[in-house]
């Protein structure tokens, strides 16, 4: 077995395994505030990602990790896992569908696998470098090309208040020049969408490297162009094929 399907083969069933731990959702809640009042974490947060970094160690125990609940190790094989245990805390938190699991393991040149477990909408996506992208095992490619004017695209929110100003301005931009907008409320599931063809693409600020390490590799396998630039002091990251992704870029105001 190559190291690439090796290490995809243990994503998917660690991220599995994730997923039915976070499925039973507790009765109560012990809630982590983190960057901002309305950014948290819960004890199933720290759970799933004690099971997925628990689970790696075992397997592999000379790798590298970084997680979003803090969970940082050195290692000395070259590879290092990204994990987002419960990307979408919020919908988890409430109960609402697309929260996921997303783990990606990486080399010196990039993303290797990348899994993204969405457990509540029954879907379960991967892809490998050079490998292409898959949702359930079926292989999957993003919408294009799509003109402006058709094109539904998701987005998110900063959990930073003052930062939605700005975001702000780039959905007044769009909003007459676009057929719709959607708000999954998981970054990894977005960007997913973009790589299936659910959405036509993707556009949000703020995003860290657990939000986008499984996710990006499996929008860019199918076919997407997915970039991240500085914006006003942002982090900006744009998703969607081709021809419509240089259309999103030029609706951002400067």
């Amino acid at each position: 077995m190559s190291l690439g399907n090796e290490l995809l083969q243990l994503a998917l069933t660690i991220a599995r395994a994730a997923g039915d731990l976070l499925v039973n959702r507790p009765a109560s809640w012990d809630l982590t505030i983190k960057s901002t009042a309305i950014d948290i974490a819960t004890q199933m947060d720290i759970a799933s990602e004690k099971l997925i970094v628990d689970a790696i160690l075992k397997a592999r125990p000379d790798d590298a990790i970084i997680g979003e609940e803090g969970a940082s190790r050195s290692g000395t094989s070259g590879i290092t896992w990204v994990i987002d245990p419960v990307d979408g805390t919020v919908n988890y938190f409430y109960g609402l569908p697309g929260w996921n699991i997303s783990i990606a393991a990486k080399d010196s040149t990039g993303t290797l696998v990348g899994v993204v477990h969405a457990p509540s909408i029954a879907s379960t996506w991967h892809a490998s470098r050079g490998g292409g992208a898959f949702l359930n095992g079926v292989k999957i490619e993003c919408n294009n090309p799509v003109e402006l004017n058709r094109a539904l695209v998701s987005t998110g929110f900063a959990y930073d208040v003052k930062d939605r100003i700005h975001q702000l301005e780039i959905i007044d931009h769009l909003v007459p020049t676009i057929r719709d907008i959607r708000r999954m409320g998981a970054a990894a599931t977005d960007l997913c969408c973009v790589a299936t063809g659910m959405v036509d693409g993707y556009i949000e600020t703020g995003l860290k490297e657990w939000d986008l390490a499984a996710g990006a590799l499996i929008a860019t396998e199918a076919g997407a162009v997915v970039t991240t630039h500085r914006w006003r002091g942002m982090e900006l990251t744009v998703a969607a094929g081709p021809s419509l992704h240089a259309e999103l870029r030029s609706q951002v105001p400067s």
